[in-house]
């Protein structure tokens, strides 16, 4: 029997930390960074796809290490509350850094981005624990979709208190951008209190024999140990050669998403806000409604839809020459992107292993990161070598296609017996 208390302590924690994302990596951090601390939005563009290249190849590394950390000495939610802590806190730095500030301003986005999603390692491997086996698909589906909500509520107060009022709220100026950074401390706030049901309701579980974590020796060894395992399941070896690939163009669309509406389509920070508002409704609510979809159907089926769905999305996009195309675009895309990062989060659950949640979490996690590098950063040479957005967003469509093909070699029902 499942502890509602305990789920909803877990789901909390999208709704927690998708301020971060919604905020300063997609829409309005990263739109202020091209525009007003970077030279240029083309030269800001390539460097901000060079951070999210750095913070991927990090978490990549960390990943399955701290993994291993967390499952022999019961660390999870010790090491949740420090990655989230310094994220809030990073947060915190960004709303210091003044326009033309580029390294300061890179550095702490570094070093936040990090934190997120090395937290979000040891927050997912929560989820088959606490989760039936038979509802794992709409439990993921519903943190997402929270995550959603979360995201457009952080994008409402944001937009009513600080972006657009002619006098922004708490004292705050518009001189230097001081509105628009304080939304880091709007970020930071929300972060910080509704992760609280996830410290208080959701429980570790004891380390399984002697901790021996903090020997380094050990945790190689077992990190040895676990990649000759894990070869041993070949469904979920194929599954993450295709979210590694097909999670690239995820990246790249949330990374870069905002700036994209705001160098080819000319979107202010206003029209920026409310196409975020209207992409985490969206969003919310294809992820809430496919995780019903996953556990009929299967985590495969799931994503194979999603990611039709966003190849669509991406072509518009791409070809769009009005406005009112792009915003169908970001439509579509917010409808597939829930389900697709949701499914692959309830697969995942479904393929682990009892007691080996942290270690194939960090795979998981390390399957998202390894080549997310790529997205970015074929994004930010294509657009520095023929000096346009769209031919830097094209990779999106790559990466989708590529991914869905490996895909299909998956079979789900023998990955889960």
């Amino acid at each position: 029997m499942h502890n509602k208390k305990t789920l909803f302590g877990w789901v909390m924690y999208d709704f927690a930390n998708s301020s971060f994302t919604t905020l300063i990596v997609t829409f309005v951090y990263a739109t202020y960074f091209t525009k007003a601390i970077a030279p240029d939005e083309i030269t800001g563009t390539a460097l901000w796809s060079r951070a999210i290249t750095l913070s991927a190849l990090a978490v990549a590394f960390f990943s399955p290490f701290l993994g291993v950390m967390a499952d022999k000495g019961g660390h999870r939610k010790l090491f949740l509350l420090i990655f989230t802590g310094i994220a809030i806190a990073a947060s915190c730095m960004l709303y210091t850094v003044l326009p033309g500030e580029t390294t300061r301003a890179l550095f702490w986005f570094v070093i936040g981005n990090i934190a997120f999603e090395l937290g979000c390692v040891f927050y997912n491997a929560f989820l088959p624990g606490i989760a039936p086996k038979e509802m794992i698909g709409r439990i993921s589906g519903i943190g997402w979709g929270l995550g959603y909500i979360g995201g457009l509520l952080a994008m409402f107060v944001a937009m009513v208190t600080l972006v657009n009022p002619e006098t922004p709220w708490f004292g705050i100026s518009k001189d230097l951008g001081q509105n628009i950074r304080a939304t880091n401390l709007l970020v930071a706030a929300w972060f910080g209190l509704f992760s609280i049901p996830m410290f208080l309701f959701v429980h570790d579980k004891k380390s399984r024999g002697n901790d021996d974590s903090r020997k380094l020796s050990a945790v190689f060894s077992e990190l040895v140990s676990t990649v000759k395992e894990i070869k041993k399941y070949r469904h979920i070896v194929r599954f993450l050669l295709a979210r590694l690939i097909y999670n690239d163009g995820l990246i790249t669309i949330f990374a870069f998403g905002g700036i994209y509406a705001a160098g080819t389509f000319h979107f202010t920070f206003q029209e920026i806000m409310l196409f975020g508002i209207v992409l985490n409704i969206s969003a919310g609510l294809g992820a809430l409604a496919m995780g019903f979809l996953d556990d009929l159907v299967g985590g495969k089926k799931t994503i194979l839809i999603s990611l039709a769905g966003l190849i669509v999305a991406s072509i518009i996009a791409i070809t769009a020459e009005s406005k009112s195309l792009f915003w169908l675009a970001g439509i579509i895309v917010g409808i597939f992107s829930g389900p697709n990062q949701s499914a692959s989060r309830s697969l995942m659950a479904r393929f682990v292993p009892p007691d080996k949640e942290n270690e194939f979490f960090g795979f998981f996690a390390f399957s998202g990161k390894f080549t997310a590098f790529l997205g970015p950063l074929f994004l930010g040479l294509l657009t520095e070598f023929f000096h346009s957005q769209r031919a830097g967003m094209s990779i999106v469509l790559v990466f989708f296609v590529l991914g869905g093909m490996l895909l299909v070699t998956v079979d789900e029902k023998e990955g889960t017996t």
